[in-house]
């Protein structure tokens, strides 16, 4: 089972100022980066929307994002590999005129580098193409992300991951407009055979206040080999700079 999923997209107020942020997502579980990476040359393509759970205090509604976009496998080693992608990002705000955003990300997969060794994965996502600093009331979206992971797949309890991540302190802010570019990456992910080998859940969490904070959970259902969708549900840490509660719909689809 294909576990490619894309990051959500957050939208953030801040000092009386709304502004959106976009992520340019790597291969990941609900919400961050994972240490999967696709294959030398497959082609991935998401399809992913979120929308607002609920509306905001004034009773007005935030608009959807939908994100599209590729990734794809860039090295014919088994032991080393390597994927880069971009995505289109819609949200409705200023920030559409700046749409793309790339990623890309370099792992070893478990069992590499000694016998029952992790996974092991470094990576950067979200670089955007507007220069600014949210600070200051300009718009931007050089998020630019850099991350580390390791995961482990164990016996019943399914794939354990952790590591950590840092970006750009002149865009990722708290709800009192301070850097808040730095935190932790945590996930459980299973597939869960005992019901069907087509069916897969996970947990995950980024640990910081500014709009990319969220505890994330969700289950996909495997149509067929290389297509599948996954529903899931995102909080925010902190509903000032990330907004309303968001449900996601992701579609997978990989060739070949």
């Amino acid at each position: 089972m294909t576990r490619a999923f894309r990051l959500a997209v957050a939208a953030f107020a801040l000092c009386g100022l709304a502004a959106t942020v976009a992520s340019a997502t790597p291969s990941t579980q609900i919400w961050i980066p994972s240490t999967d990476i696709q294959p030398y040359k497959s082609f991935h393509l998401g399809f992913d929307t979120y929308i607002r759970a609920n509306s905001n205090a004034d009773g007005s509604r935030t608009a959807p994002v939908v994100v599209i976009g590729p990734t794809v496998g860039i090295l014919p080693y088994p032991k080393i590999q390597a994927e880069v992608g971009f995505d289109v990002i819609s949200a409705g705000g200023d920030l559409d005129k700046y749409p793309l955003y790339f990623h890309g990300k370099l792992g070893t997969p478990e069992d590499t580098l000694f016998k029952a060794s992790p996974a092991i994965a470094v990576g950067g996502y979200n670089f955007g193409t507007k220069s600014g600093d949210v600070r200051n009331g300009e718009l931007a979206t050089t998020q630019n992300l850099v991350y580390g992971l390791v995961a482990k797949n164990l016996p019943v309890i399914g794939r354990l991951s952790a590591g950590y991540f840092t970006g750009n302190k002149k865009v990722l802010l708290d709800e009192n407009g301070n850097s808040d570019e730095k935190g932790v990456l945590l996930s459980w992910d299973r597939t869960l055979t005992e019901i069907s080998d087509k069916l897969w859940v996970a947990v995950d969490y980024q640990g910081t206040n500014s709009a990319l904070g969220a505890l994330s959970f969700g289950a996909s259902w495997a149509f067929a080999k290389n297509v599948s969708v996954i529903l899931g549900y995102d909080i925010y840490n902190e509903k000032r700079t990330g907004g309303e509660n968001t449900v996601t719909m992701q579609l997978d689809i990989n060739f070949p």
